[in-house]
């Protein structure tokens, strides 16, 4: 099952502001270069997410799942110069292949790159952070999610990404440990008391969460 919409996805990454030549060789060397390249964020998301960082005002980013560095360097866009993203990843070859082209960015004093188990990173991280996006294995979902959020900072925002699953959250005949993982965590998000979300069809589906003590 797909939700991509063709023409019209088509159509919003063309009247949407493009992505620089550094970024653009970046997505053409995820593609060309590393293992499953269909988790690269792409230029919509891309966008999308630095208008988050933006909009809040973020000046601390945390990131659960660095891959490529697109997402990073994306939400660096949107950071102010005193701002900070950590971006955790467990490959090495992701890591390494990641730094590179941060480094080469605008924007290398402001990415730290931290390798291994994100639940093991994030217990020596205090936060609070402004931002938490989840990019990473979708069946430990929940288990992010339930560990940031302590972190987060009032006002802050949890942004989740592939939360439609390429529509496989309604396929029944679709029952392995991923779709199951993120059909559980919508569910957990809905009905979770501490937090407001709203579930995005934006690409694969983002969901954004925050806090519902949050001061207005």
């Amino acid at each position: 099952m797909s939700i991509s919409h063709g023409p019209i996805d088509e159509y919003a990454e063309e009247h949407s502001t493009p992505p620089d030549a550094a970024m653009a060789r970046l997505a053409d060397e995820t593609r060309e270069t590393l293992d499953v390249p269909q988790m690269l964020t792409g230029a919509v998301e891309g966008r999308f997410l630095e208008m988050l960082v933006f909009a809040s005002g973020a000046r601390s980013v945390l990131e659960l799942g660095t891959y490529s560095g697109y997402s990073a360097l994306s939400m660096a866009a949107g950071l102010p110069r005193d701002g900070r993203i950590v971006s955790c990843e467990l490959s090495e070859e992701h890591a390494a292949f990641a730094r590179r082209h941060i480094e080469a960015s605008p924007f290398a004093d402001r990415i730290e790159v931290r390798v291994g188990p994100a639940l093991e990173t994030l217990k020596t991280l205090g936060g609070p952070f402004d931002l938490v996006f989840i990019d990473a294995d979708k069946v430990n979902y929940r288990h992010y999610y339930e560990a940031v959020l302590p972190k987060l900072a009032e006002r802050g925002l949890i942004v989740v990404d592939n939360t439609l699953w390429s529509g496989r959250v309604l396929d029944a005949d679709d029952d392995s440990e991923a779709t199951r993982a993120i059909r559980e965590f919508n569910d957990h998000v809905r009905a979770d008391e501490r937090v407001v979300s709203v579930l995005l069809t934006v690409r694969d589906g983002i969901t954004l969460v925050r806090r519902r003590d949050a001061a207005p």
